[in-house]
Parts: structure tokens; C-alpha cells; sequence
């Protein structure tokens, strides 16, 4: 999809990832971007074509009112990249409220994105899906038990919509980056999801804006990734006894 003269939304806007994507996308010459977080207070930019918006993106009527609200005031939305995310590490015993945390921002928050917008863009015959989700995604994180689980949850939902409605104009891109240097990442430099190296968030989306234009599913920064998903696709039961030799090095 050509970027230009295009309203974009980018959720987790505040930092990292996502306000390097509202970045990038000025170079592209669109008609507005909207950067969304829950933590916006005071944001401002100079450039008049990047604008800030307070959202709990986990709350399905504020997603529904912020889209209303953006359709209204600019046109309607072309390009949505749900890019809010969080980070916890834990195990089996992780609290009831942490899986929902994870469950509601990682997942929850991609639906609810496109239950409001596909009405629309199917009417149109266009609209692009940018959905954050992670290696973990496609690996695992063996750190954390819901990061690893809501991230495959994303990859899935992202994978079925581009199934179901790629050719009726609708393009879908899922973003699985390894560590990222953002908010989320720092003090974590040695942990698994950085033995590859961390990358910068303005690389990744260089990544993004390349797959958008190319209308790619996959977006992978880290080049091992890929090679990594193609091993556990040829030899599950052998990689899985790769990562538990690595989680026992990692430990010692």
C-alpha cells in the first residue's frame, strides 16, 4: 500500500516502536498521523501532520470513540498499527490479573481495532493492519509465560485476517521483532531475547514502512528469526529440546 496522503493510526505512540514509526511515516508524506498511548500527557511535535491522542487501547468503547473521533476530524483511517505492549516475566503461578493485562492488550486490543474499522475499509476495498507482535510470537519467550502465549494469540488472529479478507483489499503485516532498544527492553540486555543483539527502533521501522509498501505478512528485523521459525517447523520436538538446554545454560 502507497503511504502517502494516508491517515494513520499508531497505538503505543509515546516511546519506542511506535513513536518511531510516527517518525518514519512523516517522510512518507500522509495526510495525518495519530500517535495513541495511555501514558500521553503534554506531547507535542511541530510537525502539523502528527497529532497525540490519550487512549486505553484495552477498553473496547475508547477504541470505538477514538475511531469515531478520527474518522470525523480527518477522513477515514487507511493504516492502524496496534504496537501497545508490556512485558512481564512469570511462570504457571502468574496472577489471574497478569493474564489479563496481557491477554486484553495484546489480543483483545487487535480486535477491537478491527471489529471497528473492517466495516469500513471492506466497503472501500482498502485498509492495512500493522499488528505488533513479537519473536516470542513465532518462538517463545522462556522467561515469561504470557508474553510468549499472547504473542502466538496475535501472530494467529493477524494470520486469520489476512486469510479472510486479503483479497477484498484488506492488508495485514505482523511485526516480530527479538529485543528492541525501548522502555520495555532497558535493563534487559542480557537476557535471551537480546543474544541476537538489540536493535534500534528507528531500524525496525524502516522495516515496517518497507513491508507496508510491499504489502508483506512477516516483518522480521532480526534476520535469525527466520531461520529460527524454520528449524522448529522442520524438527518441533527437536527444537523445543534446544530451548530447554538453553533455559537451563541461561540459569547457571
Amino acid at each position: 500500500m502507497e503511504i502517502t496522503n494516508k491517515v494513520i493510526v499508531v497505538t503505543g505512540g509515546a516511546g519506542g516502536i511506535g513513536l518511531a514509526l510516527g517518525k518514519s511515516f512523516l517522510k512518507e508524506n500522509p495526510k495525518i498521523i495519530v500517535l495513541v498511548d495511555i501514558n500521553f500527557k503534554e506531547f507535542h511535535f511541530k510537525n502539523q501532520k502528527i497529532i497525540c491522542k490519550k487512549c486505553d487501547v484495552t477498553n473496547e468503547l475508547s477504541v470505538q470513540n477514538l475511531i469515531d473521533e478520527i474518522n470525523l476530524d480527518f477522513g477515514l483511517i487507511d493504516i492502524f498499527c496496534s504496537n501497545a505492549g508490556i512485558l512481564s516475566l512469570g511462570s504457571e503461578q502468574t496472577s489471574n490479573e497478569d493474564w489479563s493485562k496481557n491477554w486484553n492488550l495484546h489480543v483483545m486490543s487487535h480486535v477491537f481495532a478491527a471489529k471497528k474499522l473492517l466495516p469500513d475499509m471492506l466497503k472501500r476495498g482498502s485498509g492495512y493492519f500493522v499488528n505488533t507482535a513479537s519473536a516470542a510470537g513465532l518462538l517463545s519467550h522462556i522467561d515469561s509465560i504470557t508474553y510468549s502465549t499472547t504473542k502466538h494469540a496475535a501472530i494467529g488472529l493477524a494470520e486469520w485476517l489476512a486469510i479472510t479478507y486479503g483479497k477484498q483489499g484488506i492488508g495485514v503485516s505482523i511485526l516480530c521483532p527479538q529485543a528492541v532498544e525501548t522502555a520495555m527492553t532497558r535493563g534487559r540486555e542480557k537476557e535471551v531475547s537480546a543474544l541476537d543483539g538489540m536493535m534500534k527502533p528507528e531500524d525496525v521501522a524502516i522495516d515496517v514502512i518497507n513491508a507496508i509498501k510491499d504489502e508483506v505478512f512477516l516483518i522480521s528485523p532480526h534476520n535469525e528469526v527466520v531461520g529460527y521459525f524454520q528449524n522448529k517447523a522442520n524438527n518441533y520436538s527437536r527444537w523445543i529440546g534446544g530451548m530447554q538446554k538453553l533455559k537451563n545454560r541461561l540459569k547457571s
